[in-house]
């Protein structure tokens, strides 16, 4: 039986990642003659040829790319049960909700409010995360549950359930040759710049890389891009910039996830919880404004605050 270490999968999909030696050496903090010894290794012992190489370029081999497929869920595998199996012995675990800075719909305080009835209900830690990060972190087990949007998000390997579904936004300056809209469809956005988000692979995207909604509404005012977004994250909508709901484009959804090998009761009381939160979507009219000087306004569910959450 052929056996890898996690250390030289970490170091294989380092290389698999960077596709140059250096870099990934740098990344790994070890000499790049060892980690070309250690691949080498590698190949010897499977028997076949992971990456292609030349003076001036490395690339992956058929084998590479199957290597790298799985060796990437093998790792995160291995994390999710090193995790669980701490976790599971720590009366005091807490939870961990990860998600995008405001992408929540505006269901968390609710969430949290019915999750605090649960008579089994433990502390929440919100983990604030990048648009690449979300899935990662939870098929690797350091975040148990996540609020993501399909089809943005990458669901491979979780479980999910539906909380919310909303229709697109389409957000453009305020000088914008279709500011005077109602409504736009795709067909109308063909030739516009759309944001590259950092981190995920893939997209239209031709434009500037950006991170956040908050690095995308800059661009948009200054006039460098537009933006596609789920209704949510756009409403209401910063001074300087029109909302613009895409009547032909597939519909966003909100949904729950967690590792689909994670059978936890600490996981299944936070979905039904969420579950019991959920709501019906919203109508699909202009998108509001926000009125100079003023931002959006929540109201905290009574007995939000027994949730004992805390923000990192």
């Amino acid at each position: 039986m052929i056996e890898l270490e996690t250390r030289e999968l970490e170091y294989f999909l380092a290389v698999a990642d960077e596709l140059h030696f250096g870099r990934a050496a740098a990344r790994l903090s070890i000499a790049q003659p060892a980690l070309s010894k250690a691949i080498r290794r590698i190949e010897d012992r499977l028997g076949v040829a992971l990456f292609v190489r030349s003076s001036r370029h490395v690339g992956l081999t058929p084998a590479g790319e199957a290597l790298r497929e799985h060796g990437r869920h093998a790792l995160n595998a291995v994390s999710a049960a090193v995790q669980s199996a701490r976790r599971a012995g720590d009366a005091g675990t807490r939870l961990r909700l990860v998600l995008k800075p405001g992408g929540d719909a505006g269901l968390l305080s609710g969430i949290l409010a019915a999750y605090a009835q649960q008579p089994d209900a433990r502390q929440v830690d919100i983990l604030f995360s990048g648009p690449a990060d979300r899935s990662d972190l939870l098929r690797g087990g350091r975040a148990d549950v996540g609020l993501l949007y399909v089809p943005f998000d990458d669901l491979d390997g979780l479980d999910h359930e539906t909380l919310h579904c909303e229709d697109r936004v389409a957000v453009v300056p305020a000088g914008h040759r279709l500011a005077g809209h109602a409504a736009v469809r795709l067909s109308e956005l063909e030739g516009e710049t759309l944001p590259r988000w950092k981190g995920v692979p893939g997209g239209d995207g031709t434009g500037p890389e950006v991170t956040d909604v908050v690095q995308l509404f800059q661009m948009i005012t200054v006039g460098r891009m537009i933006g596609v977004l789920p209704r949510s994250l756009v409403e209401p909508v910063p001074d300087g910039m029109v909302g613009l709901p895409v009547s032909d484009a597939p519909p966003s959804r909100l949904v729950l996830a967690w590792n689909a090998r994670d059978r936890r009761p600490l996981v299944a009381s936070f979905v039904a919880a969420a579950l019991r939160s959920r709501r019906p979507a919203p109508g699909t009219g202009p998108v509001r404004e926000t009125p100079p000087g003023t931002g959006p306004v929540r109201e905290t569910p009574p007995g939000a605050d027994r949730s004992g959450a805390t923000t990192r």
